[in-house]
């Protein structure tokens, strides 16, 4: 009971986002305070997909289309976004490990003022070209016609989306997870009631609206409390300016980080072509389900990693480096008992969890060999991002690029297609590059995460 108690207490004091010194004291009471609500705002992100898609689902082809196809090019704003917001947790948690909360607020700033920049840049040029960008995708006539409106208005709004981004990696690189939770839960919310009234009366446009609008407020919300000045992060008016310096610093470490998921991500769309090349329509279909429920589960697994970003982050600014060591292997422990039980899940209920996708034998067939396959590695794959997430703390953000090129474009990709293609197993073949490429990786970053060069990188 008294265990139980501590725990309880644990998370309420999680979720407050009160002051804490992650540097002193219990290492895994820190991975806890950080870690909960680092992983509730990662699952709350995942309901703008899912909210977005099931309302814009009842509009027709051309709509779920439409939104595929603009989704395809917000990617690059999503990884622009999550490579700022990575440096921007690097630099300010090194900065609060300092216990210079003035140089931290600053780094936020000028981090928030690179994104805006660059984002600009991608608003105006999504607003003007539009419809080009649809037919550069291939899309029909018709669905250009019909879906410009709504791509015009999703790529004009990437300043909120980029924003909502890094905003969040400040608060996250200051420890107040909280914040970060709260922010992404105002705006989750707000879609969920903005997105049917919308369409309702403005139609596929409305979907857009209503995504830019319910982030637009989260980044209200989160500003507010940046110069409110009631946390940490306290901005002030010397910071409006533009430091040469400290954006330097960002962008050197934003850039390999932004590369980071385009390279991950780029491997994951050609495995899907290879895929439904080699497998047809049902093995494509099936392999979409799996990577939809292999997503979710790793949405809480991305919230132990950022808890152990913070940790290294902070540790390092104070000197304490066999600190931040041990916060990361605490942390990749837990991510890879929480990944057990659900690879034991994948493995043993993968059929009864694709029935609730799919009642088609043949795509259910696939998916539930997917899901066991894919699954099989999931303890590795936490492991793999704890230690990548913890050289991105560091602010070595240039590792993690060169093992992703690796394990998934020099592995990954010439396995998938060897064993599909060359021993013709087809889309089973695809199937085991996964595990075998994450395994790999997790190998890689483990070794290099060992050879300590991270403790001597200066941010």
């Amino acid at each position: 009971m008294e265990s139980l108690s501590s725990v309880w207490g644990i998370i309420k004091e999680s979720l407050k986002g009160e002051e804490q010194d992650y540097t002193e004291g219990s290492i895994r009471r820190a991975v806890f305070l950080l870690a909960i609500p680092m992983m509730l705002e990662l699952c709350l992100e995942s309901v703008f997909a899912v909210v977005d898609m099931y309302f814009v689902g009842k509009l027709g082809a051309n709509a779920i289309a439409t939104v595929g196809m603009t989704e395809s090019v917000m990617f690059l704003v999503y990884s622009l976004g999550m490579g700022i917001s990575i440096a921007a947790t690097a630099i300010v948690a090194r900065r609060v490990g300092e216990k210079n909360p003035e140089a931290a607020a600053n780094a936020g700033f000028q981090a928030i003022l690179l994104s805006v920049l660059i984002a600009l840049a991608f608003s105006a040029g999504g607003i003007i070209f539009a419809g080009d960008i649809l037919a550069l995708m291939g899309a029909k006539p018709d669905v250009i016609a019909e879906g410009t409106s709504f791509t015009r208005t999703m790529l004009g709004g990437s300043v909120v989306v980029v924003l909502i981004f890094v905003i969040n990696g400040v608060f996250r690189g200051a420890g107040d997870a909280a914040m970060a939770m709260r922010s992404l839960w105002l705006a989750s919310l707000s879609n969920i009631i903005l997105c049917p009234i919308f369409i309702h009366y403005f139609g596929l446009v409305g979907a857009a609206w209503a995504t830019v609008l319910a982030r637009g407020l989260g980044v209200c919300y989160q500003c507010f409390h940046l110069f409110k000045g009631d946390g940490i992060i306290r901005f002030k008016r010397d910071f409006v300016r533009f430091d040469g310096e400290v954006i330097r610093s960002i962008f050197d470490i934003a850039l390999p980080a932004a590369f980071q998921n385009i390279i991950a991500s780029g491997s994951w769309v050609v495995l899907v072509r290879l895929v439904a090349e080699t497998g047809g329509t049902a093995a494509s279909a099936g392999y979409q389900i799996c990577i939809r429920n292999i997503m979710f589960f790793l949405m809480p697994a991305w919230g132990l990693s950022n808890a152990a970003a913070t940790l290294v982050g902070q540790n390092l600014g104070a000197q304490k480096p066999q600190r931040a060591e041990e916060s990361v292997v605490l942390t990749a422990k837990y991510n890879a008992i929480f990944m057990g039980f659900v690879t034991v899940a994948f493995v043993f209920a993968a059929s009864p969890i694709i029935s609730i996708f799919t009642t088609d034998p043949e795509v259910h067939h696939f998916g539930t060999l997917a899901l066991r396959i894919i699954g099989v590695g999931y303890i590795f794959y936490g492991l793999e991002m704890v230690m990548l997430q913890a050289l991105n703390g560091a602010g070595d953000t240039k590792t993690p690029t060169y093992i992703n090129i690796v394990g998934f474009w020099l592995f990954q990709i010439p396995l998938a297609y060897f064993l599909a293609k060359g021993l013709g197993w087809g889309a089973p073949g695809a199937f085991i590059a996964v595990p075998a490429a994450e395994t790999l990786i997790a190998g890689i970053s483990w070794y290099y995460f060992r050879k300590g060069a991270w403790k001597q990188v200066k941010v």
